[in-house]
């Protein structure tokens, strides 16, 4: 036997507020863990270039810079930490967080991502508080064979 809706069931029921479609729509944490693995890895890449940036620097001043070799190992290590972490983001990237096995391994990478980005910005900061630049004048390379009169 079906069961027919009472009247006071049907006016409670149009008397309910409509939800709207961005409201029905539930977030999805996979999708946003990615967006935000994403995001991420565009600053990864911009710090990568500005690291790249600042070695070829160093390496155009050479042995004149007060602090070559410590510049020079200090940014090596930033940008071999750099390519790790972008390694462990597309590790974390393949997961899929909706999946319970798949929710410890994300865990457990994403706090090793944040420890090695930790690291990576401590290098960083030394490596801006030891200065890229070898005086205030702009870059320019002296040419030992070649004599000015």
């Amino acid at each position: 036997m079906a069961q027919v809706a009472t009247v006071d069931e049907r006016i409670n029921e149009s008397e309910k507020p409509k939800k709207k479609a961005w409201q029905m729509k539930a977030m999805d944490a996979n999708r946003y863990a990615t967006k935000k693995t994403i995001a991420q890895g565009m600053l990864d890449i911009a710090l990568l270039t500005a690291n790249a940036s600042q070695l070829k620097y160093i390496l155009q001043v050479g042995e004149q810079h007060q602090f070559y070799k410590l510049m020079l190992i200090l940014i090596s290590l930033s940008i071999v930490l750099q390519l790790l972490v972008g390694i462990l983001f597309v590790a974390i990237g393949s997961l899929n967080i909706n999946k319970q096995q798949d929710q410890t391994a994300a865990v457990i990478l994403n706090d090793v991502i944040l420890v090695v980005v930790f690291i990576i910005s401590v290098v960083n900061v030394i490596i801006s508080g030891f200065g890229i630049e070898y005086s205030s004048q702009p870059l320019r390379l002296i040419d030992q064979h070649a004599k000015t009169p």
